[in-house]
């Protein structure tokens, strides 16, 4: 062998080398395919590891069934955590003991069972002993919203969910769920601990919790799950964050933060809430720890800006059901609430929920030792019906908040306090050494020390005009080619002129499209209908616009914007501001907004707009017509707007239904005019606003001429109804269902509060 070739040589080897080192080292068995999965796991033995290949696996169910033991668990990991995929629709069951599974990622796609992950083969072959540690589940969602899945279903006993990020639940199901329908998956102790729950909207309906422990069905049987060192950031689904259907559960140093809903202890007896951090940050309907049922115990934890009321308050106790059937309220017995640190928040409810079902007040509770701090609103308390079965005593109130009263007379246990408490302390030690909220040496779970530290993390609210400015020209159909090329957060900036679409413009994205001059804005006609389509993922913003439905199709039915004709998994906006609408009247049920089924709106809102010669309503929201609580928006606001010669309604807002667990809808319509609107003889509905259902109404200076009534339809709950400065002129009376705004009182309400 000369020089060269032995240089030759040297270098190959080198390289084969340095390729060899570049990879990562596999200390088990590597697999890429499912056959070789499935070969390893039949011949798996405590101690090996399974090691999934980098790369993308599409539609794949794997089955995990091993048995580990105590000193040698079996594992299945990833060959480079944030590198190996599940897509499409994929899933993974897991059964069996002593089984460790670690480092995945689910994204773009859906299962096709009943769950992503789940700790169980099948019926005969749940797990044991086992962990699922630093995988992921993101916007793993089916594209019909009331398709019921969940991410992931714990079985047996002793198993730990730890260290794993779950964020972007859209559709109907519980995020995570213990499941206790065996008696082998009860007294289970299992941990859920130092996990990432993240950005679930508003469902609109049931179905929507982040975390269930149990179901009515056996919620007298002991689970003694502990979720601990948790963090909830945005999770929205329902007014249940977390339900607690099953007894002896432990909920510690948990963070909640701008959370819709509370900690229900929805079911069973003997839970223990403690050292948890609840952070409202003055959005809408955030919520703290709503005890039901016996032997509760709810201690030292922090409780700051939170807003929601009713059954959403900072601290609720509930009326229950006398002799409750199992799925319905049971009597608050023996419980405590104690060593609490609540700081601006805007309620604490006492026997909420009574009703003529809800009857039997809470007994042998006690109310003690509590500091509640607030320099923003005085009237905290709300108490709902007899609360001598409630203990108080020694609790702090800062100066000026007002002592609770029942039936007239002040509640005793409550005293005023010059406690003051630093902008980031989370909890206080009064004079005689007591510690008020949660224990500070433990460190407080956020986003940083919870979930995994290899998946990028983004921010799943997209906002308007956070993108690009896109200059588009007038002409026909430019705006059609202009959408084409936008992407989340893109403005497209519309010069003076006219502008016809002779298709449909679809939204797919998060986009504003604004006239350049409001002097002098930009015309909008179109010859097909509707002008805009919201797609799934889309949201519009309309701002400085003059929109004519006079070149439309000569057909009923036509609409500017319209929801997709499917199933919308994401929840969509819709903001129109300083524009001009008219002659939408080609035919007749011409609509300026007409939604689908299953379709949902976070936020509407008309601003400074004016709406005239509509032939159908402005605002059409009323295809959930089953009665089982859903709905078709959560936020309608009506602000400084003209609607005259409208044949339908201005707002017509549908929610049937007796079910509690939605937060809305919630309308505010103020600063308005409506003149000549409801009185086409095909407004069956009869009005000019139609509110049928809804959760929370601010409806304030408005005057109404010519036209049809306002209708308040209010069906469930405690809803808050506010009217003030309401003038009408040759306009039929308000009709509502309540008492307190029938025909005969509405003129006692209108002008006040």
């Amino acid at each position: 062998m000369n020089h060269k070739t032995v240089h030759l040589f040297s270098v190959l080897l080198l390289l084969l080398v340095s390729c060899e080192s570049s990879q990562p080292e596999v200390d088990g068995i590597l697999v890429s395919k499912v056959a070789e999965f499935d070969e390893a796991v039949q011949a798996a033995r405590p101690g090996d590891r399974i090691i999934l290949a980098n790369g993308i696996w599409t539609d794949v169910e794997l089955k995990f069934s091993a048995k580990g033991t105590a000193e040698d668990s079996i594992y299945i990991v990833a060959q480079e955590k944030g590198k190996v995929f599940f897509e499409g629709q994929s899933n993974l069951k897991m059964g069996g003991e002593y089984l460790h599974l670690e480092g995945i990622v689910f994204r773009n796609g859906f299962t096709p069972t009943s769950s992503v992950i789940s700790l169980q083969q099948d019926n005969d072959t749940p797990c044991n002993h086992c962990r699922v540690t630093e995988c992921v589940v993101d916007n793993y969602n089916p594209s019909e919203r009331f398709d019921t899945d969940y991410w992931v279903e714990i079985y047996g006993k002793h198993n730990r969910f730890d260290h794993n990020y779950l964020v972007g639940k859209r559709n109907r199901g519980v995020t995570l769920a213990v499941r206790m329908k065996n008696e082998r998956d009860r007294e289970n102790y299992h941990s859920i601990d130092h996990n990432y729950f993240g950005y679930n909207p508003i469902l609109g309906s049931n179905g929507g919790e982040t975390l269930r422990i149990g179901t009515s069905h056996f919620s007298l049987s002991n689970a003694n799950t502990t979720v601990a060192d948790n963090y909830f950031e945005h999770c929205n689904g329902e007014h249940e964050i977390i339900s607690s259907k099953s007894c002896q559960n432990v909920f510690r140093n948990n963070t909640f933060f701008e959370c819709q809903g509370t900690l229900t202890m929805r079911h069973g007896n003997e839970t223990l809430v403690e050292n948890n951090y609840f952070f409202g940050n003055r959005k809408a309907n955030t919520g703290g720890i709503r005890i039901i049922n016996e032997t509760q115990t709810v201690n030292n934890n922090y409780l700051s800006g939170l807003t929601g009321h009713r059954l959403r308050g900072a601290l609720v106790i509930m009326n229950g059901v006398p002799d409750s059937p199992i799925n319905r309220y049971f009597q608050v017995k023996d419980s405590k609430m104690e060593r609490n640190l609540v700081v601006d928040s805007d309620y604490i409810q006492l026997c909420a929920g009574s009703d003529e079902e809800r009857s039997a007040t809470p007994i042998n509770t006690t109310f003690r030792d509590n500091v509640i701090l607030n320099s923003r609103k005085k009237d905290l308390f709300t108490i709902y019906d007899d609360v001598s079965g409630i203990t108080f005593a020694n609790n702090q109130l800062s100066p000026g908040i007002e002592e609770p009263v029942y039936a007239g007379r002040r509640l005793e246990g409550f005293e005023d306090t010059d406690i003051t408490v630093a902008a980031d302390a989370k909890n206080v030690t009064l004079p005689d050494g007591t510690l008020i909220g949660p224990d500070s040496e433990k460190p407080m779970p956020d986003a940083d020390n919870t979930g995994v530290s290899w998946y990028p993390r983004q921010d799943y609210q997209i906002r308007f005009r956070s993108g690009n400015r896109i200059e588009v020209a007038p002409g026909e159909n430019t705006l059609f080619e202009a959408m084409k090329t936008v992407e989340d957060g893109d403005v497209l900036v519309l010069q003076s002129g006219d502008y016809l679409s002779t298709r449909t413009v679809e939204v797919p994205n998060t986009v504003t499209i604004i006239g350049a001059d409001a002097n002098a804005k930009p015309k909008l006609t179109f010859e097909r209908s509707p002008l805009f389509s919201l797609e799934n993922g889309g949201s519009l913003d309309l701002e400085n616009l003059r929109i004519s439905g006079a070149d439309a199709d000569d057909y009923s039915g036509n609409s500017v914007v319209r929801t997709s004709r499917y199933s919308m998994i994401d929840n969509y906006k819709l903001l129109v501001n300083s524009c001009e609408i008219i002659d939408l009247d080609v035919n007749h049920s011409f609509n300026f907004l007409k939604v689908y089924k299953n379709t949902f709106a976070d936020s509407i809102l008309l601003r400074n707009c004016t709406f005239s010669n509509i032939s159908g309503h402005v605002l059409n929201m009323d295809k959930e017509i089953d009665d089982a609580g859903i709905y078709n928006a959560e936020n309608v606001v009506v602000d400084g707007c003209q609607f005259t010669d409208v044949g339908g309604s201005a707002v017509k807002l549908y929610r049937g239904g007796r079910d509690e667990s939605t937060f809305g809808p919630m309308v505010w319509i103020s600063d308005s005019s409506f003149k000549n609107v409801g009185n086409d003889k095909r407004n069956k509905n009869e009005s000019a606003i139609h509110l049928h259902g809804i959760q929370y109404a601010d409806l304030s200076n408005l005057t109404m001429e010519d036209s049809r009534k306002m209708h308040l339809h209010l069906i469930v709950g405690d809803p808050v109804i506010k009217l003030s400065d309401i003038n009408m002129k040759n306009t039929e009376t308000m009709y509502a269902n309540s008492s307190a705004y029938s025909a005969e009182n509405v003129t006692q309400r209108i002008g006040s509060d």
